[in-house]
């Protein structure tokens, strides 16, 4: 039995063009993914699921491998990384080969480490769960949101209006950066989990989705940030 890691770096992208190979922090996104795939030294396979030929190059010469091309089906705007998912574990079927646990790693996040795979990896078997989840806390209590009707602000649950923070319970959302599965679950579900689900609590400092130009420099800064403590630290032992 063996561990994948699946990098789903398609071509196509709206809100930011080419995002999945845009220039972060010096090199192209993508390559922060791979390189903590392949150097957390827990992966028989390190592969990415693409579309595209230019990523496919720039993929395989960082080190990871293209065995076939993502189909047409599974390229669009309305695939699910479920679906990408199934259709890898499929064509590596056909080629013989089955795995045990599988991390889907997305290829733009930059702040996964080869230290945050290995502990998920941990957690999962630890747990016996069906997949692990990184998580981050919401920054402001959700309880206390509010929505628009008739172009006035509303509390969506008026109960918790004057409600403390600190008695609300916390709540957490998808850090949208990897998660790792036992794949005979996965393939039994076909992904669709709703409970032995295993969470990874990553701080707010290590979290960023980047869905606008305006995320990716917010971004920048936070991955600039954390190497300058990161050398802080070095310089201090």
């Amino acid at each position: 039995m063996y561990n994948i890691a699946i990098i789903t770096a398609r071509g196509g992208s709206k809100r930011i063009p080419r995002k999945n190979i845009k220039e972060f922090c010096g090199k192209p996104i993508l390559l922060y993914s791979i390189e903590a795939a392949l150097q957390s030294n827990l992966f028989d396979e390190v592969m990415v699921s693409t579309d595209d030929e230019e990523i496919a190059d720039i993929a395989k010469a960082a080190g990871a491998s293209i065995p076939f091309m993502r189909s047409i089906e599974n390229a669009n705007d309305f695939a699910t990384t479920a679906d990408v998912l199934m259709e890898v574990f499929e064509e590596y079927e056909k080629r013989g080969k089955v795995f045990e646990y599988a991390a889907c790693i997305y290829p733009t996040a930059p702040f996964v480490t080869k230290e945050k795979l290995r502990e998920g990896i941990r957690r999962l078997k630890e747990k016996n769960g069906n997949i692990l989840v990184p998580v981050v806390a919401f920054s402001f209590p959700p309880q206390r949101g509010m929505v628009t009707e008739d172009e006035r602000l509303v509390y969506k649950w008026p109960e918790y209006r004057n409600s403390r923070s600190q008695d609300l319970e916390k709540m957490y959302h998808d850090c949208g950066q990897f998660y790792w599965y036992n794949v005979k679950k996965f393939i039994e579900k076909r992904g669709q989990f709703d409970k032995d689900i295993v969470p990874m609590i990553i701080p707010e400092t290590e979290v960023q989705d980047i869905d606008s130009e305006e995320d990716w420099t917010i971004a920048e800064l936070k991955y600039k940030q954390l190497l300058y403590k990161g050398e802080e630290r070095e310089n201090k032992q």
